[in-house]
């Protein structure tokens, strides 16, 4: 059997964090369907996100979060703070050969952005 992987992030207000999410990941917006905003990705080599309503804010720190890969981290950082992310590490953490800084969507779910080693 082949399961296919969609994330689904609950949020209190799904259609700014959909735009935000859709920008971020260049997804398409797809809209709302019923308590869901679904966000496709250009290609099939990407997992679908979800986006569902839910009543209740986020309370904590989240038990799963994205980390988002990328070849430049301060232009990545620079770009989505401009979408409306938030930066939580105020210098860049180092770890395992890697460079991150974690952030915050708009409705503060929290996320990596990642930077690997570059060759050599």
């Amino acid at each position: 059997m082949t399961a296919r992987l969609d994330i689904t992030l609950d949020c209190h207000q799904p259609e700014p964090l959909a735009e935000f999410w859709a920008a971020a990941l260049d997804y398409e917006n797809a809209g709302r369907h019923g308590e869901f905003w679904p966000l496709f990705p250009r290609d099939d080599a990407r997992p679908i996100i979800v986006l569902q309503q839910v009543d209740e804010p986020r309370t904590g720190k989240n038990r799963m979060h994205l980390d988002l890969h990328v070849d430049d981290l301060d232009g990545e950082v620079a770009r989505l703070v401009a979408l409306g992310a938030r930066r939580l590490s105020a210098t860049p953490v180092e770890g395992h050969g890697h460079t991150w800084v974690v952030m915050a969507d708009p409705e503060g779910n929290e996320f990596c952005v990642v930077q690997a080693p570059g060759p050599g």
